[in-house]
């Protein structure tokens, strides 16, 4: 699959303001995750995953420790997925993933940052056909038989794996993120992860060229700024990539 993979995915994080959205973002979804599998990240994978990319991303420890309390509490803000799609600036497919506490008000904002920006959002289903939903891991080592080996013996269902320049990556579907994850740390018990997520793997690229490039970036500004919005998946080629 190659490491394009890394381009598709916009960074919240882009700049230093940009951090206290961040926060926020990752406090919504270590609140929903403890909320809906259990507070504790030993019982909780996706759950210890979510902290672990957290403080790789310098969340504060106090930020994640209330969200986990505030789910343990029982109290707190009842937020659900939800996901659009549609085509942005040159013709690129988009998925948009949000968390939200008012469907209507997500809808209305997510459709705003499409029509500003000559783009058009469309019916669930509408691209993510021509995306891969799949769980991706890198670390450091050499030894990719090793790997393959302990993944097999927990029965997970490995979709591709790489070993290039020292780096170590997998890819399984989206679905074998907990079962991988707790496979790969039985077996390496240093192992430390430099990405740890699922994400949508565009299975093409459109370039995305001209008066577009701007447009695209401000596609994406719009939607990074909506606290709403947790993550944005493309397709799109930029000529510095």
């Amino acid at each position: 699959m190659g490491r394009a993979y890394q381009n598709r995915k916009e960074s919240m994080a882009k700049t230093a303001q940009a951090k206290t959205k961040v926060y926020s973002k990752y406090g919504r979804e270590i609140y929903m995750s403890a909320k809906s599998g259990g507070t504790d990240p030993d019982g909780n994978l996706s759950l210890r995953g979510l902290i672990d990319r957290a403080k790789k991303d310098q969340v504060p420890s106090h930020v994640i420790e209330k969200a986990i309390d505030k789910a343990r509490g029982g109290a707190g803000e009842d937020y659900s997925p939800a996901r659009y799609e549609g085509y942005g600036p040159g013709n690129c497919m988009v998925i948009v993933d949000c968390l939200t506490d008012n469907p209507n008000r997500t809808f209305g904002d997510v459709r705003l940052a499409f029509t500003k920006t000559k783009s058009k959002i469309g019916t669930p289903g509408t691209v993510a056909h021509m995306f891969d939903h799949s769980a991706i891991f890198v670390f450091k080592g050499q030894d990719e038989e090793a790997v393959l080996e302990a993944l097999m013996e927990a029965d997970v269902d490995v979709t591709d794996i790489e070993n290039e320049d020292g780096q170590i990556t997998v890819f399984t579907p989206n679905t074998e993120y907990a079962k991988a994850r707790e496979a790969l740390t039985t077996a390496f018990a240093d192992i430390d992860f430099d990405v740890d997520e699922i994400q949508f793997l565009p299975k093409t690229t459109t370039p995305v060229e001209g008066d577009d490039i701007p447009m695209f970036e401000k596609f994406c500004d719009m939607l990074n700024e909506l606290d709403d919005v947790q993550n944005i998946f493309h397709n799109a080629e930029l000529p510095d990539q």
